[in-house]
């Protein structure tokens, strides 16, 4: 065990018939993290903030009746609840800016601190588990995690206002009506852009979940990071230096709603946050492939 902790070796690894793609497979690791309480709580959410929203939508519309709503917010409830394509975008547009990123901060962050608090991880590399598949398949299950509960949300969206509001072209206040066929692959085109720009937190609480015995600080530590970049973003003093910062162009899926579609600001996103997702992982693995296990 010593060998272990100190990172010199991996037990067993002379021994005949060890075979290193076998220990820890992505299905087993799938269907442990399944069965924890988070995950479960996690993806319920998903499901449930849809229906949230539809029940404070109705809630808004029976106001407007009694003629003591209205204003801003009015009309902002009148697009989203113009049909289903409409009603999910919505829903996107809410929880992309922190719900979202809370959840995929939790499965990240959660992902490798959780075992050191619990005492297991080097309990799992003795198995003996490569510490490069470790983690190779810890991140795996994260980012499937991650996209589960991304498609989850959107899907339950895209039923629940379907089914509430109808089938119908999807509006926004930047472009004319899209056609609901054309619409529908916009709004796949949101989903994706979001997955990609949610890779930045997904690697920052991984690396931080590295970095730290304790779940709770790799998750609130990642979550607040992505809030500190979002602030430094509205400081316009900064100038194009902001051009640098991980969640500058967060929000350049709104050129998918614009007729022609701006795709420019969504391909600068991509390539930021790709290598800013990059490079956290590349330090978390050398990180862990290096530190000493004791916990």
């Amino acid at each position: 065990m010593s060998e272990l902790a100190s990172g010199s070796g991996v037990p067993g690894a002379g021994t005949a018939g060890y075979r290193p793609g076998r220990t820890l497979s992505f299905g087993a690791e799938f269907r442990r993290q399944a069965t924890r309480v988070r995950t479960r709580l996690a993806l319920g959410f998903m499901v449930l903030l849809p229906v949230i929203i539809l029940v404070a939508f109705q809630f808004e519309t029976n106001e407007d009746d009694d003629g003591t709503g209205g204003g801003e917010f009015g009309s902002l409830v009148d697009l989203a609840t113009s049909g289903g394509l409409n009603f999910t975008l919505f829903t996107l547009l809410v929880s992309a800016g922190f719900m979202l990123g809370v959840v995929v901060a939790l499965f990240h962050g959660d992902a490798v601190a959780s075992e050191a608090s619990w005492g297991s991880l080097r309990y799992l590399l003795a198995i003996p588990v490569p510490r490069a598949r470790l983690l190779a398949v810890k991140l795996a299950v994260a980012l499937t995690y991650s996209g589960l509960a991304l498609l989850t949300l959107a899907g339950t969206a895209l039923l629940l206002g379907t089914a509430r509001y109808g089938w119908s072209p999807l509006r926004s206040t930047v472009a004319a009506q899209i056609p609901a066929g054309e619409g529908l692959l916009r709004l796949l085109g949101v989903v994706g852009y979001l997955a990609i720009t949610l890779l930045v937190t997904a690697g920052l609480a991984f690396l931080l979940s590295v970095l730290t015995d304790a779940p709770l600080g790799a998750v609130g530590g990642a979550v607040l990071l992505v809030i500190l970049s979002n602030i430094l973003d509205q400081i316009t003093a900064l100038g194009d230096l902001r051009n640098l910062l991980p969640t500058h162009f967060s929000d350049a899926w709104l050129g998918l709603l614009s007729t022609p579609v701006q795709t420019d600001d969504m391909v600068k996103g991509t390539i930021s946050a790709v290598c800013y997702a990059t490079l956290f992982w590349s330090i978390a693995f050398w990180r862990f492939t290096r530190k000493d296990i004791t916990s």
